[in-house]
């Protein structure tokens, strides 16, 4: 078996200041090297200890990447010996890898991907929220509309949103799978919303009217206009994301 556990054995540390993102870019490098066999299934990975030296992030930093990287079956904990990459890694659950803003066939894959969920969400959602779950929607929707208000991008609120959303259909599979997303896929998203923010304020409106369409669909309790509204509003957003390639280009 490879010994990865040399600290110079190690991808170079992920850029990041939060402690949120710091630990999913220590995960993200950590998972990319199981994918690409670097760290083969039955391996044992560098040592906390190694880890923080290696990206010179806390030991709280190191604790979330490994608890993110067994929630998703990718390594094993044995106690007093370390943790292994899960022998059964490449049967695990579904996984979706970090989205890269650059990778065009990836992305179109993800995007589709989303508009499935997405759209199955919002007519669920429609069809058995409560009074509860429209609070919270609503919350998120305020939210959002207060950020844009004072010149901000309201990402937390965006997210607060849309798991709303996913949370009023009761289902705890795609409550799963949408918490999963949001690691992997929904943050290069929002890229593309602030290249929107940044260079296009005006559209900034158009978004919030979207999302303003989908609660109002789910308040009235219309599934499938709701998930006409919901399927919109990802698509612009895809083209958001496109013209945030194009720029970088």
């Amino acid at each position: 078996m490879t010994d990865l556990s040399r600290p110079d054995a190690a991808p170079e540390p992920p850029p990041g200041a939060a402690r949120g993102s710091l630990s999913a870019g220590v995960a993200d490098a950590l998972a990319e090297q199981i994918r690409q066999g670097v760290l083969a299934p039955g391996d044992r990975l560098p040592t906390e200890k190694q880890l923080t030296e290696r990206y010179a992030v806390s030991r709280a930093v190191v604790r979330e990447a490994m608890a993110r990287l067994k929630s998703e079956g990718m390594v094993v904990s044995q106690q007093g010996s370390g943790v292994f990459v899960d022998p059964n890694v490449h049967k695990n659950a579904f996984r979706v890898s970090a989205l890269k803003p650059d990778d065009s066939k990836e992305l179109e894959h993800i995007l589709e991907l989303m508009l499935s969920i997405e759209v199955t969400a919002a007519r669920y959602a429609a069809e058995r929220r409560s009074e509860a779950d429209l609070k919270k929607i609503r919350q998120g929707l305020v939210g959002m509309e207060y950020a844009l208000l004072n010149d901000q991008l309201g990402d937390e609120e965006d997210y607060q949103f849309h798991q709303a959303i996913v949370q009023a259909t009761h289902n705890p599979y795609l409550v799963a799978l949408s918490e999963h997303l949001e690691a992997s896929v929904r943050r290069v998203i929002r890229s593309a919303r602030h290249n929107t923010a940044r260079r296009y304020a005006e559209r900034m409106a158009a978004v919030q009217s979207e999302h303003q369409a989908i609660f109002q669909a789910i308040e009235a309790g219309d599934p499938e206009a709701a998930g006409r509204a919901a399927e919109q509003h990802l698509r612009n957003a895809a083209d958001r994301l496109r013209l945030f390639r194009a720029e970088r280009r």
